[in-house]
């Protein structure tokens, strides 16, 4: 076994939570673009979000509260944990800056 997997298998787990964001997150590409660039302005852009705005629109999408499209149904298969993962990867992305035109 190499070194680096021994690492991993007892690093704590906050340090692999990027990584789990990470993959969780890139279920958003197809809408919000990679790492939450959207390319255009059809979807919210949600890279440099903070974590705890879009946490909240995520909960009020999964709850009902908030009505959507695909969100509500998008939402309802991840569980709190993992939403949380989402927001706080897409936090951490710088934010979009848009040419003015």
């Amino acid at each position: 076994m190499r070194a680096w997997w021994l690492l991993m298998l007892c690093a704590p787990a906050w340090a692999q939570e990027p990584l789990a964001g990470r993959a969780l997150a890139a279920t958003c590409a197809n809408c919000h673009g990679t790492d939450g660039r959207v390319v255009g302005q059809a979807m919210p852009a949600l890279a440099g979000m903070k974590a705890e705005t879009l946490l909240e629109r995520l909960t009020d999408y999964r709850s009902g509260r908030l009505p959507g499209t695909v969100m509500p149904q998008i939402t309802k298969g991840y569980t709190e944990e993992q939403l949380r993962l989402i927001a706080a990867y897409f936090a951490a992305q710088s934010p979009v800056t848009r040419a003015r035109p």
